[in-house]
């Protein structure tokens, strides 16, 4: 284990604060004050699970919601828009909330949502499924 010695230590107290640290518990004392990990800062998959179920319902009630108001000729460019423009309204949305840059996390989940779209056209296309 290192501790840093610019936050006033010398070698030797350093030396002896990170061994008795280490001497109970080395991967939580590691974790901690190398890597910055702490029960406060780690994972929580049922939040994040909870999280992502609520984001995805939301992000596929939207261009449901559009198809209802939409008439069947135009229903393919509609859903295909609607998709694009509310995945890159939760995108920033997203970026925000995460503290991220929004226009890279905008342009990044807008490509490539609009590329799983393109793909997913293909294969319908290729499979012969095509509306």
């Amino acid at each position: 284990m290192r501790i840093d010695l610019d936050r006033g230590l010398d070698a030797e107290t350093a030396e002896q604060v990170a061994r008795q640290l280490a001497a109970k518990d080395q991967l939580g004392t590691h974790m901690l004050d190398e890597l910055g990990i702490s029960e406060i800062v780690s994972a929580r998959p049922v939040q994040a699970a909870v999280t992502s179920a609520a984001t995805f319902s939301v992000g596929a009630a939207l261009p449901l919601l559009a198809t209802f108001l939409t008439p069947m000729s135009m229903i393919m460019i509609t859903v295909s828009a609607a998709s694009l423009i509310f995945l890159a309204m939760l995108g920033a949305v997203g970026a925000r909330s995460g503290g991220a840059t929004m226009l890279p996390a905008t342009i990044r989940v807008t490509f490539w949502g609009a590329a799983a779209m393109a793909l997913t056209a293909l294969i319908e296309r290729l499979a012969g499924t095509v509306l």
